[in-house]
């Protein structure tokens, strides 16, 4: 009989812990949030308050761990972090795994505000082109392209000519296909810094989904004049052969596959994959 009462009151915590936990979201999407990890084998949620630090990137400050108890109050419980020291930075990279942000109303039982005190410091120039330009790059990196933008295009608004902001809206609107905006971008970018790779080859990219594929032979050729990151030059002759081998043009192929290979000393993946397209072409 006691075995069956431990069993429910086993349950009746894990419910409700589901009541109080929701695990759906993840890492990226709990900035500036007090979030939970999915309980360990000892029955403990561990937790801690998600960030960006403009240098360092998405980082937890990790408080510790608390349990459930059969009435769904949170109580914090001893973990293995270090006793000396307040708090544990842990820098983090964006993933799948599955958290929960912490409902406000258990703040009380954690002892803990809804924006820590220290938090302030990283929030000083929140309003800053720099800072927009800064959470828009590093978003975009995440492949968080919508969130990006609402960064990058309020730094915009405060000043459209900051060092690599239109660049960097062009990737933003590339990625989600919206050309015609990334071919204005790149050109004020481009105004700004006529000697700038990576702009020539974010136009070529754009110009290549517009199909306007002579203004890429006009941009390719500015790069091979101008240009010294042989990466992004290469990057361009190979969305040309591309090109022409999905319409099966096999004279503009061989020209792009040579200009391809020319580029680099080694082999790589744009050089196997010239190599496979070749072969697929041979076979017509």
């Amino acid at each position: 009989m006691k075995y069956f009462l431990l069993l429910l009151v086993l349950l009746s915590t894990h419910l409700n812990a589901q009541k109080s936990l929701s695990f759906d979201k993840t890492n990226l999407q709990c900035e500036d949030k007090w979030i939970a990890y999915q309980m360990d084998k000892d029955s403990i949620y561990h937790y801690g308050f998600i960030y960006i630090d403009a240098q360092a990137g998405l980082t937890l400050h990790y408080e510790g761990g608390f349990k459930i108890d059969e009435k769904g109050s949170f109580y914090k419980v001893d973990t293995d972090k270090k006793k000396d020291v307040a708090f544990v930075k842990i820098r983090l990279q964006p993933n799948k795994i599955a958290i929960a942000v912490l409902p406000e109303e258990k703040f009380s039982d954690l002892n803990i505000q809804k924006f820590p005190e220290w938090l302030a410091v990283y929030k000083a120039d929140e309003g800053s082109v720099y800072r927009l330009y800064r959470w828009g790059f590093m978003y975009n990196g995440w492949n968080e392209i919508e969130k990006a933008l609402t960064f990058l295009e309020k730094a915009e608004k405060i000043d459209p000519n900051f060092k690599g902001l239109q660049t960097e809206l062009a990737f933003s609107y590339n990625a989600i296909g919206f050309y015609d905006k990334a071919e204005k971008s790149l050109k004020k970018a481009i105004a700004n810094n006529p000697m700038d790779c990576y702009t020539y080859k974010e136009l070529a990219y754009t110009y290549t989904k517009l199909e306007q594929i002579d203004k890429v032979i006009a941009t390719y050729d500015v790069m091979v004049k101008y240009c010294k990151e042989t990466n992004f030059i290469q990057e361009t002759a190979y969305n040309l052969a591309f090109e022409y081998f999905k319409n099966k043009d096999k004279t503009q192929f061989n020209i792009w596959k040579i200009e391809t290979k020319k580029w680099s000393k080694t082999e790589n993946q744009y050089i196997k994959n010239i190599t496979q397209m070749e072969a697929e072409l041979n076979k017509s």
